[in-house]
Parts: structure tokens; sequence; C-alpha cells
């Protein structure tokens, strides 16, 4: 692949158009796909994305190569295909790809939540894609950013370092060398079991969503999220869901970082429990509440994260009663079955592996049928 690849980003959302954005910065050709035409149709008229400046952050005019709705137009060329879309539009853009992919592409989740690439895969293989793509996924978005109106955006802080797995694990030197040009902050996630079980928002957004259920519909979510949000009775259910992930990670022959070791190596930030540590995290001071409960922390956490995590967990014998009671309550404050919904082990194509047999699918793309 050249140095200088062909991207094209598909979603046109707060982060699609702060990467499409900043990748034209940068001097790539872009192409952005989104599937409703009226919500590009200020950024093609424009010919590009503003990204609106921000302290230490990139901004300027992006020109754009291509903004389509048509995905044979937006892959036609493409090298390097970066997915930017909420984990539960995943298998329609997948549904989508399926006829126009072309060997030698690589497609990245950014992020996958929890086995978003596994479900990518399964996807393309029930719609009989025989094209040689790489698939990877991010363990979180790079950026934090915002859409700032019809064609532009705005990117607050960029991460310095994101896990990044292949599938197989075989392929994610190959992705790496690929992003470097552009992205050389993607470091080697190990594999997509790592990056999906160390999604740590799967611990913290559902969770402090439904315990501050009654104050986010009585403030419509004027009060501060973290702060606030987390008391010592929130920050204990956090905890046990926390354990629950790190002892599913364990069964799986993974050492899954705690949410203590996250808040370290992401902020520098330390206590003598979780809230403290929390609570000691100035970045978080000021973010408010979701204003509605129906919210992504609780429409694509649950289904895309919670679900396969505990699911993960139910097969092969580790106790998620505290997973189960966060997504039973959010199906019930919903109205919306997420078991049905979510990703589970046997809509991923993976209920029959063993810990060995799974192992060997991710790392080596080996799958017994």
């Amino acid at each position: 692949m050249n140095t200088n690849p062909n991207f094209t980003v598909i979603g046109a959302g707060h982060g699609g158009k702060a990467m499409a954005g900043h990748l034209a910065l940068m001097g790539f050709p872009v192409t952005l796909y989104n599937r409703t035409q009226e919500h590009v149709a200020a950024i093609q008229a424009r010919g590009g994305i503003e990204l609106e400046p921000s302290e230490g952050q990139p901004h300027g005019f992006g020109r754009l190569a291509r903004v389509t709705s048509d995905m044979g137009e937006a892959l036609a060329e493409a090298e390097v295909i970066m997915v930017v879309v909420p984990a539960t539009a995943h298998v329609d853009i997948a549904t989508a790809a399926a006829l126009y992919l072309q060997d030698g592409q690589i497609v990245v989740l950014n992020p996958g939540r929890t086995c978003g690439a596994i479900e990518f895969a399964k996807i393309l293989c029930d719609r009989d894609c025989r094209a040689d793509v790489t698939l990877a996924e991010a363990e979180t978005f790079l950026y934090a950013s915002r859409s700032e109106g019809p064609a532009q955006a705005r990117i607050f802080r960029s991460k310095e370092a994101v896990p990044l797995a292949a599938l197989p694990a075989t392929r994610t030197e190959m992705v790496l060398e690929a992003l470097k040009p552009a992205f050389p902050q993607f470091i080697d996630g190990v594999n997509v079991l790592n990056t999906g079980l160390n999604n740590m928002g799967s611990i913290f957004h559902p969770a402090l969503t439904l315990l501050n259920a009654g104050r986010i519909e009585g403030t419509h979510g004027d009060f501060q999220f973290y702060i606030e949000g987390v008391t010592p009775a929130v920050a204990r259910v956090l905890e046990v869901l926390d354990r629950e992930r790190v002892t599913v990670a364990s069964a799986l022959g993974i050492r899954a970082r705690t949410a203590m070791e996250w808040l370290q190596m992401a902020y520098n930030t330390t206590g003598e429990n979780l809230m403290e540590a929390i609570h000691n995290q100035p970045g978080y001071h000021g973010i408010k509440a979701p204003s509605t409960l129906n919210h992504r922390y609780i429409f694509e956490d649950v289904p895309m994260s919670l679900v396969p995590i505990a699911s993960l967990g139910q097969n092969y014998g580790v106790s998620v009663r505290g997973m189960d009671s966060i997504i039973r309550m959010a199906c019930i404050i919903r109205r919306t079955d997420y078991w049905r919904r979510g990703r589970t082990l046997d809509k991923l194509g993976i209920e029959r592996l063993s810990v060995s047999e799974l192992t060997r699918y991710v790392n080596e793309g080996v799958k017994v049928q």
C-alpha cells in the first residue's frame, strides 16, 4: 500500500466528519459516505469540511475528493475504509458493503465496541462476500469531537495511543503500517478479544446512566455525570461490573486492564477506590449527564458492549449476575429486549467454539465449523 492511501470514511456524524476533515487536512484523498444524502448535502456543496479551531488541535478547511450516499462509489477507489458509525449500525454497513468490497482493502471499525470485527466478518460471510479484505477494530475512538454545523466539526482532543487489532491478529502489523502515515497513534491491541474486553464504556456508561435515571429525567441531565452521578453506592456497582469483565477476560486467557488501571493509564489518575479515582480525574469535571435515557450509553453500549461480554461469561462459566441485572434494567426502562437485539455468541457464530478454538480464530483466522 502506498504512503498516501485513499481513505473512505463511512459515517458523517460527530466522529466521521472530524476524521474525514482531519485526513483531508493532512493531504490524503478522502471520500465521505453517508447513507442519507441530505445529511451531507452541505458538505458536498462546499466540497469539504471546516474543522473549527480548538487549542492544540487540527483546524482549517479539509477538501474532500468525493461525498456520496452510494456505497459502490464510496468503496470503488478506497484502500482504507474507516467505519465511524454507532456499533448498532455495523450490521447495516457490512450488509451494504459486502457487494462492493475488493481484495486488499482494509476495513477499520472506529471503535468496534465488543466483538465488532467478529460480527462484521460473520455478516460478510453470510452475504457470500468473497473479497480478501482485512477487518480491524480500534479499542476506542481516536478523537473527542463534535459536529458544529452542517459542514463543520471540532476536535477537542486526540488520544496519544489507541490499541487496534485485526481479525486475524496476524494481519495487525500490516494494518498498523497502512494507517501509520495518517494515524501513528494506533498501537498493537493483541487481538480483537483484547480490544473488545478492554472496552471501558461497557462499565462506565450503561450502569451510571441507569442508576441515575430518576435524576436524568427530573433534571434533563443538568448535573455533573461523573462527579455527582458516581456516589458510593453507584461506584460499588461499577466495581462489581468491572470485576466481572476482568474475570470474563481471564477465562479467555486475557489480562484485561481494570477500570482503576485504565484511569491511571489514560489520565494518570489514582485513588483509594474507583469513586475516588473518578472524582480525581479533572477531565470529568464539568461533563453533564445525558439529557435523556434515549442515549447511546444505553441503546449502543448495552447491546453492543455489555451483552457480548455477558454472553461470553455465560458461555465460558463466569458469573455475570451484575451485568445481567443492568441489561435487564435497561430492557425494562427502554421497553426493548437487548438480549435479543445484542451481540450474543450465537449471532456472532462462535457459540460452539472452545476457548482454545476461539483464541485460534481471533489470532490466526482458523474457525472450526
